[in-house]
């Protein structure tokens, strides 16, 4: 199935591009595939192979706090929009929201950068 989205979605491919996955994507043929296609894989060493990535664990920790953030406080499920445009413009304007209150944050010098509990009236 990643084989096909990644021969359709080809001209997303940029040389060099690092792609993420699970442990289970491994094999001769995906290592064969991601080669011929310039990206660099990265996907947590299995208990049987020799040490190249390690864990990963972090990454996967941070990815699913973004995806948390997107959905608990942007509450991007409930878009409300009727259309394509219309939903790529209410995300759009959630997601610059969020980057101005991190910059914000940061910029204060508040210790919880990615909170948005001041800003969600």
């Amino acid at each position: 199935m990643l084989a096909a989205l990644l021969d359709h979605n080809h001209h997303l491919i940029r040389k060099g591009q690092v792609l993420l996955a699970d442990k289970g994507f491994a094999g001769k043929e995906f290592k064969r595939l991601t080669d011929a296609m310039g990206l660099r894989l990265l996907r947590p060493d299995r208990k049987d192979e020799t040490y190249r990535n390690g864990n990963l664990g972090g990454v996967r920790q941070r990815i699913e706090s973004v995806n948390q953030t997107l959905k608990g406080q942007l509450d991007l499920e409930a878009h409300g929009s009727h259309t394509p445009p219309g939903v790529f413009t209410r995300v759009a304007q959630r997601l610059l929201s969020m980057a101005a209150s991190i910059w914000h944050n940061w910029n204060t010098g508040l210790t919880s950068k990615r909170s948005l509990t001041a800003y969600d009236h």
